[in-house]
């Protein structure tokens, strides 16, 4: 099972959510094992009735061909409800597009989507390959984007249950504090700094894994 890490983009979807869902699709995106899908998946599950999560990774030829015809958008989505067994509520549930790169049609739906107004939509996208795969598309401009980044430090000091407000505090000091707090400081920051902010590699890390295998996760 994948930790869920608190994480400061959830402030963006919160807003998202009140203010602009009815008008906009939000689209996560970043470099890859950032935590675009986590993120999206923990939002809906805490914040709506039901969702849908079509993965563009992992997906069936039946779903796939669900997008062939969307002119009549009541049987797009009964279609959909029966391909992927769960049942939608009209303005209480989310569809989540992961790796909507992989299907651009996906994302040129968008547009009627959003228009039909029933439910809210979540793309995640992969920073590089999404810009690459929208030459026969046409992009939607009822869609808004959210940066997704790997762990800052503050995050990363929620993740281990360190105190970051304290280290906020020292820093507004503006004063010498004395070299074993500055040892200490300096060990954590640069256990972030070896660990990096990637979800999966913080995991093995709080699971007291090895930098080594550390390591190796860094670089799948």
């Amino acid at each position: 099972m994948v930790k869920i890490f608190k994480r400061k983009v959830l402030d963006k979807l919160y807003s998202w959510k009140e203010k602009y869902s009815d008008r906009y699709a939000i689209l996560l995106e970043g470099a890859r094992r950032v935590g675009k899908s986590t993120i999206a998946i923990n939002f809906a599950k805490e914040n709506y009735k039901s969702f849908i999560l079509i993965d563009f990774s992992n997906v069936s030829k039946e779903i796939l061909d669900v997008f062939d015809d969307i002119s009549n958008l009541d049987i797009f989505f009964l279609r959909l409800q029966s391909v992927t067994g769960s049942k939608l509520y009209e303005h209480e549930s989310v569809i989540i597009f992961d790796q909507i790169q992989l299907f651009p049609k996906a994302r040129q739906a968008i547009k009627h989507l959003i228009k039909d107004g029933r439910y809210s939509y979540i793309e995640t996208g992969s920073l590089i390959s999404i810009k690459k795969n929208i030459k026969d598309i046409l992009i939607p401009s009822e869609e808004m984007k959210i940066d997704v980044y790997p762990l800052d430090y503050e995050e990363f000091c929620w993740a281990c249950n360190k105190d970051y407000s304290l280290f906020e505090e020292i820093l507004k000091a503006n004063r010498p504090l004395g070299e074993s707090t500055n040892r200490i400081l300096m060990r954590d920051f640069r256990i972030y700094m070896a660990v990096g902010g990637m979800p999966q590699a913080v995991e093995a890390y709080i699971e007291k894994k090895s930098f080594l295998e550390i390591d190796k996760i860094k670089k799948k």
